[in-house]
């Protein structure tokens, strides 16, 4: 199981930290360092950053937004990146939820996710081979454009660039049932919001006949510490925003997966107290359990018992969500 660095997205303003978080991974022997983005900071120009800074760890976003751009630019990003750091590009993408897309985004979210996943997916990989012009008759990406406000003048076209990789290798941030099944069908690797060693079963049915070559690389937070209960204290003001702060009370993905893992009452009271403005009450409604089993916290060796358990499943890189070395260290030293 190879150990990579999750640096996330930029809260109030950049971390001075992260370029130096990022070195020492790859010192320590990190395989990937990992950005993200929400509605602020964006993920590519962060890791291009990092990528001037660093000589072989992986690049990769965990995720970027589909919705923030058309799947061409998300390719030109890539395939641009990809070149600059000599092959280190892995794309992470998302779909993200409706609160998001159409509020902030200004677009409307898909009816049909999964077609939509499926067609970004699919132009992403044409522009990458370069076999020839990007064609698609999609319901949501089509290329070229033939709406009834187009001009009707649009033309087929390959990149200028030729991609330094055909195979660069795509990841999605899938969440439901459906959603990972196909995951496991079209693209190169799967990114779990929240994953168990204690549950796998909650998605043994969409990870059935992985190739050996598919990555599952969930996020987890770990720190190093004596005191558990404070250290759990990070898991829980994240999974307070994520259920309760990012989805509509009736539409929220991040929930309904909390509720999947067994969690669905105290999913539903998170969501309540979150939306009543009462903040601190959600995160402390967030059960201890649920937040200690999706993180690694506490003391050495409780870390390395508890990180046998994440070998024995199909996880294939543990992203590390940590701004402290010891505890990059000591992951390190403990996965060696």
């Amino acid at each position: 199981m190879r150990l990579g660095l999750a640096l996330g997205y930029w809260g109030r303003g950049p971390d001075p930290g992260h370029v130096a978080l990022a070195q020492e991974a790859e010192r320590l022997g990190y395989d990937s360092v990992w950005t993200a983005e929400a509605w602020g900071s964006d993920a590519f120009t962060p890791l291009t950053w990092i990528a001037a800074n660093t000589s072989r760890i992986r690049l990769g976003t965990a995720v970027v937004q589909m919705a923030a751009r058309s799947p061409v630019t998300t390719a030109m990003h890539a395939l641009t990146l990809d070149h600059l750091s000599g092959g280190r590009m892995m794309l992470g993408l998302g779909l993200s939820g409706p609160q998001v897309v159409e509020g902030w985004y200004g677009r409307p979210f898909p009816r049909s996710p999964l077609t939509a996943t499926r067609e970004y997916v699919e132009v992403i990989r044409q522009v990458l081979r370069r076999e020839g012009p990007v064609e698609l008759d999609g319901r949501f990406h089509a290329h070229p454009y033939r709406g009834e406000d187009g001009t009707g003048l649009g033309k087929p076209l390959k990149p200028i660039t030729h991609p330094l990789r055909a195979g660069l290798p795509i990841l999605l941030g899938a969440e439901g049932p459906k959603n990972i099944a196909q995951t496991t069908r079209i693209a190169d690797g799967w990114l779990p919001l929240y994953w168990s060693p204690a549950r796998t079963d909650v998605y043994e049915a969409s990870l059935t006949g992985l190739r050996e070559d598919f990555l599952v690389a969930p996020m987890v937070r770990a720190k190093v510490c004596d005191d558990v209960r404070e250290g759990l204290l990070p898991v829980k003001a994240m999974l307070g925003f994520y259920i309760g702060g990012m989805g509509h009370a009736a539409r929220n993905f991040h929930a309904d997966l909390m509720g999947r893992m067994g969690y669905a009452e105290e999913a539903g009271r998170i969501q309540e107290l979150f939306l009543a403005g009462r903040k601190e009450e959600a995160v402390l409604a967030v059960p201890d359990a649920f937040a200690d089993e999706i993180s690694l916290v506490g003391p050495r060796g409780r870390i390395a018992e508890r990180l046998d358990l994440w070998r024995k499943g199909p996880v294939t890189d543990l992203l590390v969500l940590s701004p402290d070395p010891l505890t990059l260290r000591t992951m390190a030293e403990l996965n060696s």
